[in-house]
């Protein structure tokens, strides 16, 4: 808990400044920063745990291990939000399907269908103008044909935008945790969401753990 609190204050000095969403193109109004901490807080399997600026735990994931065919994301009581599934169908691209809830696989597509698709963007030739893409979002309540939003930027670097397909506003980021002035650096393994007013930071933070899955 002294680490949670810790970082949490972090967070109340870094959160005070929407202004660089702004400036980057993001919707108006107060944005809200999570601490990302890329750690479980079982010892027995690999996950996230995920703080606000007060230390309370808002969301974590500690159900999986190695590369998992699903990853269940969990509020702060340990109830699921939403259900990731890995895409069997063969293809270039790595597919993730987002369920509501916590999703048996024999209900999938019968009973419950997905709320949206996530797709690896693959640049085998590395001519593609689209190379800072690195994944896009088709959010099945809008449209199945046409990607609601694109991720772009640098997963590994902890440096990557949401970005909304019609207006090209920023709606989530990722990006790098500074230490306190005098403090040891977080590394990437401690890094913030950054989520603004009207994008469901449920999906925002499943974005992550899919980012996470296709290129860590």
């Amino acid at each position: 808990m002294l680490f949670f609190k810790s970082l949490s204050r972090a967070v109340h000095q870094e959160s005070q400044s929407p202004e660089e969403l702004k400036e980057t193109g993001a919707v108006s109004g107060s944005p809200v920063s999570l601490t990302v901490w890329r750690k479980s807080l079982l010892l027995t399997c690999n996950g996230f745990t995920v703080i606000d600026r007060n230390g309370n735990i808002v969301y974590r994931v500690d159900n999986y291990t190695g590369r998992p065919e699903e990853m269940i994301l969990m509020d702060g009581l340990g109830k699921s939000v939403l259900t990731m599934c890995r895409s069997k169908k063969l293809g270039l691209g790595e597919n993730w399907c987002v369920y509501e809830g916590e999703v048996e696989g024999k209900t999938r597509g019968r009973k419950n269908k997905p709320i949206c698709r996530v797709k690896k963007n693959i640049n085998i030739l590395h001519v593609d103008p689209n190379a800072k893409v690195l994944a896009y979002v088709y959010d099945y309540r809008i449209s199945k044909k046409k990607y609601a939003y694109s991720v772009e930027g640098s997963y590994g670097e902890r440096s990557c935008k949401v970005l909304d397909a019609a207006s090209r506003r920023v709606v989530a980021e990722v990006k790098r945790k500074e230490a306190v002035k005098g403090g040891v650096g977080f590394g990437a393994e401690v890094f913030l969401l950054v989520i603004v007013p009207g994008f469901d930071s449920g999906l925002a933070m499943a974005l992550v753990l899919l980012l996470d899955q296709m290129f860590s």
